[in-house]
């Protein structure tokens, strides 16, 4: 399976913007499919994560501003980015965890400025 990230971008603090995670093939709804970012200098950590039949998951520091979506039909994940701040900045990874794999999309870089 191969993930393509794209959507970052440079955006003022409060404003908004759209990730896409494009998968190479159909994924099922049941399998968990997430965001992550890293920013510099600092380590990979958790942003949003979605399955079917269960509420999404939200890293604290993101619950209520950000939106964690996915068509299957498109086999597409989303995640829109709502009054970003200068902290979000990193570069953003979606990730598919099948069969006890996990697969990584190339990263798209966001950056917010204030």
């Amino acid at each position: 399976v191969q993930l393509q990230a794209s959507g970052g971008g440079l955006v003022q603090a409060g404003g908004s913007l759209r990730l896409s995670c494009a998968a190479s093939r159909t994924i099922h709804s049941s399998l968990v499919m997430g965001w992550y970012r890293q920013a510099p200098g600092k380590q990979r950590e958790f942003v949003a994560s979605i399955r079917s039949g269960r509420d999404p998951n939200y890293a604290d520091s993101v619950q209520g501003r950000f939106i964690i979506s996915r068509d299957n039909a498109k086999n597409t994940l989303y995640l829109q980015m709502n009054s970003l701040q200068p902290d979000d900045t990193a570069v953003y990874y979606c990730k598919l965890n099948y069969q006890s794999v996990n697969y990584w999309g190339q990263g798209t870089m966001v950056t917010v400025s204030s």
